[in-house]
């Protein structure tokens, strides 16, 4: 296990202060830190704005592109009757219904109705302008909200690529430094026990 160099107690900017005793090593030191910190920062911040404007943008268009549309129930729905089902609280089960579109085409497929719906009852459903069910768009604080949940994950996860690479790359500079200090150790601690006479 390596040890670690001493250091003493800390000294703001200390690497980038004239000193004799600074090693090259030192100084590498500073510029990966400074690089790896501006990139950090950098990298977070621009793939977390992008991936915020792209997921509300997204979920912008479609609200606009989506709308809602009466469907019919095709087949009674499975489940009882209930007058409390017709309620937005109520049971809700999927079923067959079908709609038309602008164009006038006729569609089917498949949407969570009140339970015990009868063929025929109407039910809103949304729709692509393909005429394709869709869910309901988000809300635009929804959509607000997903996007800076959604940015704030990959700005985080983008910053972690050259933090980690950064890490990597002290450690491997503060491996070096310590097998250096060991080369000279052993070529130059045995002479400590020596006396001149």
């Amino acid at each position: 296990m390596p040890l670690k160099a001493f250091r003493g107690p800390k000294v703001w900017l200390w690497r980038w202060r004239r000193n004799p005793l600074k090693r090259r090593a030192d100084t590498m030191e500073a510029w990966v830190l400074l690089g790896t910190w501006l990139l950090t920062l950098l990298a977070g911040v621009l793939a977390g704005l992008a991936a915020n404007r792209s997921v509300e943008d997204g979920l912008a268009r479609e609200r606009v592109e989506w709308h809602p549309v009466v469907a019919r129930v095709l087949d009674r729905a499975p489940g009882p009757a209930h007058p409390k089902s017709q309620s937005a609280d109520g049971e809700r089960v999927w079923t067959r219904v079908g709609w038309t579109v602008a164009d006038g085409s006729a569609h089917t497929g498949q949407a969570r109705v009140a339970a015990g719906s009868k063929a025929g009852t109407p039910v809103t459903v949304w729709t692509d302008p393909q005429g394709h069910l869709v869910t309901r768009p988000a809300t635009a604080s929804e959509a607000r909200f997903r996007a800076t949940l959604i940015g704030g994950l990959t700005g985080l996860s983008a910053a972690a690529v050259p933090l980690v690479a950064g890490l990597a790359a002290r450690g491997r500079l503060e491996r070096r430094r310590m097998d250096r200090w060991d080369a000279e150790w052993a070529r130059l601690g045995p002479q400590w026990g020596r006396t001149t006479g």
